[in-house]
């Protein structure tokens, strides 16, 4: 039952951020976003995850201002191999507090990051609208300053004890 009505859940959330202008959290702080989250909750409406979504780990996300108000992300996933697989952006700062843009070169593809909610020492809601070849999909994570999700926090779908590269 309670899988269920994760999935149920992680399904409204992709079709509502596809529906819906998505802004981000008022008075938003970047310092105090800065520091190490633990990926627990993933949503997304692309077609990718239906094939790769057993085969994946918790994650971790490293987030650094920079002098400029911009931030530097980097994300280290654990594979199947038990090798680590690393990705970095360099996230821009808009007009708007909380959001950021970058191009990945990795998926080439561009990206409207949002953090939604957040209390900064327990858990960042992070919505995400990849586009590539005029065709967008909507990422949602759920980062953790613990590893962990507890009942206060908003939940999509936490895989477990994190695994650290």
């Amino acid at each position: 039952m309670r899988n269920t009505l994760l999935r149920m859940l992680a399904a409204l959330m992709c079709v509502l951020a596809a529906c819906a202008d998505v802004t981000p959290v008022q008075d938003f702080d970047l310092q105090k976003m800065a520091g190490k989250w633990y990926v627990v909750g993933f949503a997304t409406n692309a077609p990718w995850f239906v094939n790769h979504k057993a085969g994946m780990k918790m994650g971790t996300a490293v987030l650094v201002p920079t002098a400029g108000g911009d931030m530097d992300l980097s994300y280290a996933n654990l594979n199947a191999d038990g090798t680590c697989w690393r990705m970095t952006h360099l996230a821009k700062k808009t007009d708007t507090p909380g959001r950021f843009t970058f191009h990945s070169q990795v998926w080439n593809n561009d990206n409207d990051m949002r953090i939604v909610d957040v209390l900064y020492n327990e858990y960042a809601l992070v919505h995400t609208i990849k586009t590539k070849d005029g065709v967008s999909e909507v990422l949602n994570k759920l980062y953790s300053k613990s590893g962990s999700v507890t009942p206060q926090q908003p939940v999509l779908c936490p895989w477990g004890k994190a695994t650290v590269c």
